[in-house]
C-alpha cells in the first residue's frame, strides 16, 4: 500500500475513532495511528489542523459554540424540550420493549423509538459543522431509528439492540453528509464549466466587439461544441457574451 492510500485510510480511521469518543482525539492516539508513516511534528500538526477544521477537538471536545450556529442551538433547545415531554421508560421497560419489538410488535417498536429519541441529538452533535444542518442530521437519525426497530428480529439477543440502532443512526448521518458533499462537489464542477465557457466567450467578444456564436467559440478556442452547449443549458442560456440562437 503506497503512502497516499495509507494516509487516507489512517485519517478516516482517526476521524471515526474521534466520533466514537465524543468528537475528540488524544494526541498520542494520532501519533500512534500515523507511526508507520514516520510523520514529522510539522506533518502531524497538519493532521491536527485538519481534525480541528472538521470540528474534532484535540484532547477534549470543542465547545458547542464553536460548531453550532445560533439557529442550530435554538432548534436543539426546542427539540430537547419536545422529547422531554415524551414518557420516560426504565431500562427494564426498554428491555421488554426490545424483546417485543424483536417479535414484530408495532406498539413496542414505537415505544422503543420514543425511548431512544433523546440520544439522537448527542450523536448528531458529533457530526455537526460539516456543511449540513443539525436539524437535518437529527431528522436522518430519527428516520434510521424508526426503520431500525423494525429490523431487530435479526438479532440473537435483545442486549445487541442498542448498539445496532445507534450504529444505524450514525451510518445514516455519515451517508447524509457524504451525499451532501457529493452534491456540492458536482455543483462546483458545473459552475466551473459555465465560468470557463463564459470567460472564453468574454475574451472573444471583447476581441470582436460583439457577441459571439457557438461556432465561433468552437473555432477560436479549445472548447468543444458540446461543452459550450452544456454550459449554455446549465446557465439557462444566460451567458451574455454568446449570441442567442
Amino acid at each position: 500500500m503506497n503512502k497516499e492510500i495509507l494516509f487516507a485510510k489512517k485519517l478516516e480511521e482517526i476521524v471515526q475513532l474521534a466520533r466514537s469518543q465524543g468528537n475528540s482525539i488524544r494526541e498520542e492516539q494520532v501519533r500512534e495511528a500515523f507511526a508507520e508513516l514516520d510523520f514529522s511534528a510539522e506533518q502531524l500538526q497538519m493532521v491536527y489542523d485538519y481534525l480541528l477544521q472538521h470540528k474534532i477537538g484535540i484532547g477534549q471536545p470543542l465547545p458547542e459554540e464553536d460548531y453550532l450556529s445560533d439557529e442550530e442551538k435554538d432548534y436543539l433547545s426546542g427539540y430537547l424540550q419536545e422529547v422531554e415531554e415524551l414518557p420516560a421508560y426504565t431500562e427494564g421497560e426498554r428491555l421488554a420493549f426490545t424483546i417485543q419489538a424483536m417479535a414484530g410488535e408495532p406498539d413496542a417498536q414505537n415505544k422503543l423509538v420514543e425511548s431512544y429519541l433523546k440520544e439522537v441529538p448527542g450523536i448528531a452533535k458529533l457530526y455537526a459543522g460539516q456543511g449540513v444542518f443539525l436539524e437535518d442530521l437529527i431528522g436522518e437519525g430519527n428516520v434510521a431509528l424508526a426503520m431500525g426497530v423494525t429490523m431487530l428480529g435479526s438479532l440473537e439477543k435483545p442486549e445487541e439492540a442498542q448498539g445496532m440502532l445507534m450504529k444505524l443512526v450514525m451510518d445514516a448521518m455519515e451517508e447524509y453528509i457524504k451525499e451532501n458533499a457529493d452534491v456540492k462537489q458536482a455543483d462546483r464542477r458545473l459552475a466551473d464549466k459555465v465560468n470557463q465557457v463564459a470567460e472564453k466567450a468574454k475574451e472573444l467578444s471583447e476581441e470582436l466587439h460583439r457577441k459571439v456564436t457557438v461556432e465561433e467559440l468552437v473555432s477560436e478556442t479549445k472548447l468543444t461544441e458540446k461543452s459550450i452547449r452544456d454550459a449554455l443549458r446549465m446557465s439557462g442560456n444566460r451567458i451574455e457574451y454568446i449570441e442567442a440562437e
